[in-house]
């Protein structure tokens, strides 16, 4: 039973969102077999209502095969169905043809007549709203669904011989088709623009790892640039000296030694600098980054990481930092809540975010083996997995008096 659960739950947004688009299409096949398949059979008996039904179900599945070929043509899978699209066209214009003709040689059958004015009008609405699927021009659009309601009329004025009832006939086939055509393009749109959101997401979450970089890119060149310059103008001017035998050689090349051991210990608190993180910053950073995500975040405790040691809020900060990326990459997150609070005589930070999932929790491993390896460090210790259906908990505990086992 938790099989389908887990399923579902291993998608990502967008995979969602197209799963249940795709599924819909398909359910469109199922009403039209529903609203006028089955009825034929009640309604003209078993052997011309079996026709009908077989008619209907025939267009059913080549409708719901080009919705699929059709959305994965949409999503840039797979070249678009043309082929299948003019088949489509034609199965759809031999149903309808076919019920109208049917109900020609049933003239005395009152509930077959009804049966094959169903099965007509319905081919024909559901045909035309799956066409739409594989046209992304507005003009064809409109072109697919007036030629079908304008064939639709000329098959009807011939029975009828009434122009008031090929004109009825039109009016509710270019309604009913333009409707579902309407509905079938919307749906690509919004899948389309959730899988755009999704990509931004991860693009917005590359520039930000991008512009730390760049970060310490720069502080790297301000710490060495000057100090580098200055060591090759030193350098040379000691081989001058020295080549002229002068005693002032030494006390350049002296004077490079000192400016290189201060150039090693500025690029070493350069790099201290970007190793620790500060927790205070980091938890509202967490909730700058998330609400701006669109992400509901509740962050509590601030006032608890000002009293901790610099090593334990290092510490903290980084599983922080770490816990926000992977609610930002990982899962489909809608709430957040990080916490910070004093548990005998332990401090413990709790990270929680809902819209976990199987493929998200299972590749935070690596990320979270380096949290372990920083908190050991400080005698604490990392809890990380799921916390019940869809939420995902990681626990950091770190004790308060070095020595005590957390």
């Amino acid at each position: 039973m938790s099989r389908p659960g887990r399923w579902w739950r291993g998608k990502s947004t967008p995979a969602k969102v197209e799963t249940y688009t795709r599924y819909s299409f398909h359910f469109f096949a199922v009403i039209e077999f529903l609203t006028a398949g089955l009825p034929a059979v009640g309604n003209a008996g078993p052997r011309l209502g079996g026709w009908l039904t077989l008619m209907v179900g025939v267009h059913a599945a080549t409708c719901a095969v080009t919705a699929s070929r059709a959305l994965d043509w949409t999503r840039g899978r797979r070249e678009r169905p043309v082929r299948l699209l003019w088949t489509l066209a034609a199965v759809t214009a031999v149903c309808a043809v076919g019920a109208m003709a049917l109900s020609e040689h049933v003239p005395d059958r009152e509930g077959f007549a009804s049966a094959a004015g169903s099965v007509f009008g319905v081919v024909l609405i559901f045909g035309a709203g799956v066409m739409a699927l594989g046209t992304r021009d507005r003009r064809r659009l409109v072109a697919v669904v007036g030629g079908f309601a304008a064939g639709a009329g000329l098959v009807t004025f011939p029975v009828s011989m009434s122009v008031t009832t090929a004109l009825v006939v039109t009016l509710v086939i270019l309604l009913g088709s333009g409707f579902l055509a309407f509905t079938c393009v919307f749906s690509v749109w919004l899948l389309d623009a959730v899988y755009e959101l999704d990509a931004a997401r991860e693009t917005r979450t590359r520039l930000a790892v991008a512009e730390e970089r760049l970060r310490f890119g720069r502080d790297m060149h301000d710490v060495m640039g000057r100090n580098l310059a200055v060591i090759a103008l030193k350098s040379e001017l000691a081989v001058q000296l020295a080549r002229r035998g002068r005693a002032e050689a030494v006390e350049q090349m002296i004077e490079v030694q000192r400016i290189a051991r201060e150039s090693q210990r500025e690029v070493r608190e350069v790099v201290r600098g970007y190793r620790e993180a500060d927790l205070g910053v980091e938890l509202a950073g967490a909730h700058g980054v998330l609400t701006a995500a669109g992400i509901a975040c509740e962050v509590s405790g601030e006032d608890a990481a000002r009293g901790l040691p610099g090593n334990v809020q290092s510490a903290l900060g980084w599983v922080v930092r770490e816990a926000t990326t992977n609610v930002l990459r990982h899962g489909d997150a809608g709430r957040c809540a990080v916490g910070l609070r004093m548990l005998e005589g332990h401090v413990v930070l709790t990270v929680e975010n809902d819209g976990a999932t199987a493929a998200g929790a299972g590749g935070r491993g690596s990320g979270l083996a380096g949290l372990r390896e920083r908190l050991v460090a400080v005698e604490g210790t990392l809890e990380a997995g799921p916390a019940g259906q869809d939420l995902f908990r990681v626990v950091a505990q770190v004790p308060l008096v070095p020595g005590v086992a957390s």
